[in-house]
């Protein structure tokens, strides 16, 4: 990642078109931006060198591809170093079920995970045979998903 650049108007509606559509040719998001196409890929590009583009992803229909249970899962470990810390999200790194982790504050729990699974039964056994093994894991609460009212990873940049 290189030195972030100071971002302007243009570079906050460049993120802002990518955000709402990675697949978006050079040449239309220059348009939407008001710049020539060579400036433009110049800015993406430093964008990208900055750090502030981490990178481009397809967001794939969960319940079309048989994933139909999200748990929303709190971790609580029975201690608080840096090696339990390191050696839990190591672990949980190898997880593909495992969308999202992170270190929280303010409740009891460690650590949040987000989980998608097929259903109940693989979820069990994720649970059983994968979290509870970790060495560290004292407690574990589910909260299982009824609807998802919104799901986005795109930042607000109006304010910035």
């Amino acid at each position: 990642m290189g030195n972030p650049v100071e971002l302007d108007r243009t570079d906050r509606r460049i993120l802002a078109e990518l955000q709402d559509n990675a697949r978006i040719s050079n040449q239309e998001l220059a348009e939407k931006v008001g710049l020539s196409p060579s400036p433009c890929l110049r800015r993406v590009r430093q964008l990208e060198e900055a750090g502030y583009i981490k990178s481009y992803n397809a967001v794939l229909n969960a319940s079309l591809l048989g994933l139909k249970l999200m748990a929303l899962v709190q971790i609580s470990m029975d201690r608080h170093t840096p090696d339990r810390f390191e050696q839990f999200e190591a672990t949980v790194l190898e997880y593909p079920q495992v969308l999202e982790c992170i270190l929280i504050t303010g409740q009891s729990a460690d650590y949040q995970l987000k989980v998608v699974v097929k259903d109940m039964e693989e979820y069990q056994d994720f649970l059983l045979n994968r979290l509870t093994r970790i060495p560290g894991v004292s407690d574990v609460h589910s909260s299982f998903v009824l609807r998802q009212v919104v799901s986005t990873q795109a930042l607000p940049l109006g304010n910035l």
